[in-house]
């Protein structure tokens, strides 16, 4: 695939078509920006999915210790 763009590059600065060149570098520059962008998105969604994970755990956790509270308050006044 490099070597594909490569000679695409070399055929079209040596046949003097610099315009298209240039449209030719400006949509590559494009595909790799939307490369990046998704991959951001990506990481960002399985970010926000490690998040939510810890905090259902954190939430379990406190309810819990909500519940023990309760149970122990109960017990001492008794």
């Amino acid at each position: 695939m490099i070597k594909l763009f490569r000679n695409i590059h070399k055929n079209l600065l040596n046949e003097g078509k610099t315009s298209k060149y240039l449209k030719y570098a400006i949509g590559e520059i494009i595909l790799v920006v939307i490369g990046i962008l998704i991959a951001l998105s990506i990481n960002n969604w399985n970010e926000l999915q490690k998040d939510s994970i810890e905090e259902k755990a954190i939430l379990e956790s406190l309810d819990e210790n909500f519940i023990l509270a309760k149970i122990q308050s109960e017990l001492k006044n008794k």
